[in-house]
This record gives C-alpha cells, sequence and structure tokens, in this order.
C-alpha cells in the first residue's frame, strides 16, 4: 500500500519562489568604448560578506584602474540588492550593472566593473551603455544553472516492479539520486513542484498501489539552464 501523502503535494514553503537563476561558475568578459576598457568579473556569493570580499580582492587586483564599480543581488527573491558607482556619476555605473543581473533574474551573483580610463569622456549615456554590455559580456562566459524548489521524496518498493519504475522515472527525465538494493528497493528521487504530483500519481498506477513514497524534506536544487 502507499504511503504517498497528497498533503505533501503543491504546498510550496511561506515566502519561497519556484525557481530562480544561479551561476555554476564565474567568468569574465572585455570590451572597449573609446579606448576605455571595461573589465567585468562576475562571481557567486552567498552573503554579503563574500560579495565585499569578492569586490575588495578585485580592486586590489585592479588598482591601478580609474574605477571598480560594483553589484550583487542576494537572496531567492532578490531580498539583498546593492550597487556603488565608485566615482562615476551617479546612476551611470551601478545602477544599470544591476538592472542586468535582476533582468537575467539571477540570484546570489555579484559582478565588479573595471574601467581603464581611455581619455575621452562617454557622456551619460555612453557609460550607462558601456557599462551595461560589460556586464552583459561578462555572463555571456559565465556558466548558468536554474534553482528550481522542490523536494527529495524516497520511493519504496519490490524487484518485481522496479523495472517499470525505472522505465518511468526515464521518461520523465529523472535520475535517482542513490539507490538501495536490499531486501526491497529503496530510490532517493529529487523532485520539483511541478513534477510531483504526476509523476507520484503515475508511479501508484503502474505498480497498483504497491510502491511506498515518501517526501522527506523540502529544498532547493539546480538543473542546467
Amino acid at each position: 500500500m502507499s504511503s504517498w501523502n497528497r498533503g505533501w503535494i503543491g504546498r510550496m514553503a511561506e515566502n519561497q519562489v519556484a525557481e530562480y537563476r544561479v551561476l555554476l561558475e564565474g567568468g569574465s568578459g572585455e570590451i572597449v568604448e573609446k579606448k576605455s576598457r571595461f573589465i567585468a568579473t562576475v562571481s557567486k556569493c552567498e552573503t554579503e560578506e563574500d560579495a565585499n570580499r569578492f569586490i575588495a580582492e578585485i580592486k586590489k587586483k585592479y588598482w591601478d584602474a580609474r574605477h571598480n564599480c560594483s553589484a550583487f543581488v542576494i537572496g531567492s527573491r532578490g531580498e539583498l540588492t546593492r550597487c556603488s558607482d565608485d566615482g562615476e556619476p551617479s546612476g551611470t555605473a551601478g545602477r544599470p550593472m544591476l538592472e542586468v543581473l535582476l533582468g537575467e533574474e539571477l540570484r546570489n551573483v555579484v559582478v565588479v566593473v573595471t574601467r581603464y580610463f581611455g581619455g575621452t569622456l562617454l557622456g551619460t549615456g555612453g557609460l550607462v551603455r558601456a557599462y551595461t554590455q560589460a556586464v552583459k559580456e561578462g555572463l555571456a562566459n559565465c556558466r548558468m544553472g536554474r534553482m528550481r524548489y522542490g523536494g527529495q521524496w524516497e520511493i519504496g518498493t519490490d524487484y518485481n516492479d522496479i523495472g517499470k519504475i525505472l522505465h518511468l522515472l526515464g521518461q520523465h527525465g529523472v535520475e535517482p539520486l542513490s539507490s538501495a538494493y536490499t531486501e526491497e528497493v529503496v530510490l532517493t528521487l529529487q523532485l520539483s513542484e511541478e513534477q510531483s504530483e504526476s509523476l507520484c500519481k503515475e508511479l501508484v498506477d503502474i505498480t497498483n498501489g504497491r510502491v511506498q513514497i515518501e517526501k522527506k524534506n523540502e529544498c532547493y536544487f539546480i538543473e542546467k539552464a
């Protein structure tokens, strides 16, 4: 008899979002605008302290640059955002950089754009375009992932049904996190909220209710973007 508890299905924890994008691997990119070099360096960060530490590291690395402007977004809902023009005219660097991160729906990310002045003033519009494009160039050289909200599920079955279950999981593109083959087979799965209801129902159907299904916890997990 299945122990599947329908009360778990579709019940997302309060204040959680279904999904958001993150960096799997940071990167950098560079553009040149009227002989000024704009170098964007992008990294993951989990806390404000992480972001500030990274910004300090980049400022130390590019100590001889005219400006090291920065922006970061932290939290699944983007609860914490900060940006700095670092001496550029107000609103021409940090804010446009932050808008790129928010527009890409990225979270837990920090970017620093280093400018080596080329001797020609770009004007307000030119600066906004240059800092925006530099961040986009940096992001283009990063590896992205998507955090999805769901949970870990434990699937218990006998050896007679395991073939059908594995076939069904393969059809849904779900690969078990772990499997234990003892007196019975126990699979651990990671499922998004939208996957869980239909898949659990199908598991019950194909085993005539013999499968045991239990949701162990709720969590975010990474999928490829």
